[in-house]
Parts: structure tokens; sequence; C-alpha cells
């Protein structure tokens, strides 16, 4: 799920790295053709992280985000996202990421 002004959709994979309370992850998918992200994480396991992608009409596209992890019933991981662009429109959206 991802709101109207986001550009991250069902095709869109993230590969997340954590290294204490570093995190970083590449993704790619869908309209976006290559991007990043780094941040931190928090004591209570909450996500800070800024991000920067590539989209499908060459537009470099900057944000920033706040995510809180919940482990769901079979055991996957479902990310609830407050975002805001710091590029373009600077508007705000929200995204639910959930681990295939």
């Amino acid at each position: 799920m991802n709101s109207e002004n986001g550009e991250v959709s069902e095709q869109t994979t993230f590969t997340y790295h954590q290294n204490g309370k570093l995190l970083w992850a590449d993704y790619s998918g869908g309209d976006i053709l290559r991007g990043s992200l780094i941040g931190t994480v928090s004591i209570n396991g909450e996500l800070d992280f800024v991000y920067h992608h590539m989209n499908q009409d060459m537009q470099v596209k900057t944000g920033k985000c706040h995510s809180v992890p919940t482990v769901l019933e079979n055991g996957k991981m479902e990310l609830s996202e407050q975002w805001e662009w710091t590029s373009g429109d600077y508007s705000e959206g929200e995204s639910l990421l959930v681990e295939v």
C-alpha cells in the first residue's frame, strides 16, 4: 500500500541491512529504476532514514521517512511508514511494506 503521491508499488522490492543502529537498503522495481536509503534504528526498533531514487522518467527523487516495524502472526515483518518528499512538491504520505 502506498499514498497516491508516492512511487513505491507492489513491484518495488527492498533489501535491508542492519549493523547495530545503522540501517541501509537498496530498492528497485515498478516506477523506480534504482534507489537507496540510509538511517538509524532506535532502541525501540523504529527506523528513521533518508532515501533517494531514480524513477522511470529519469528524475531523482529524495525524501525522509519514519517507519514502525511489526512482526505479523506469520512471522513476517511489516513496516508502517510516514514519509515526506524533500524534493519536488514536498508532500507527505504513507506506505505499508510487508516482507516477502
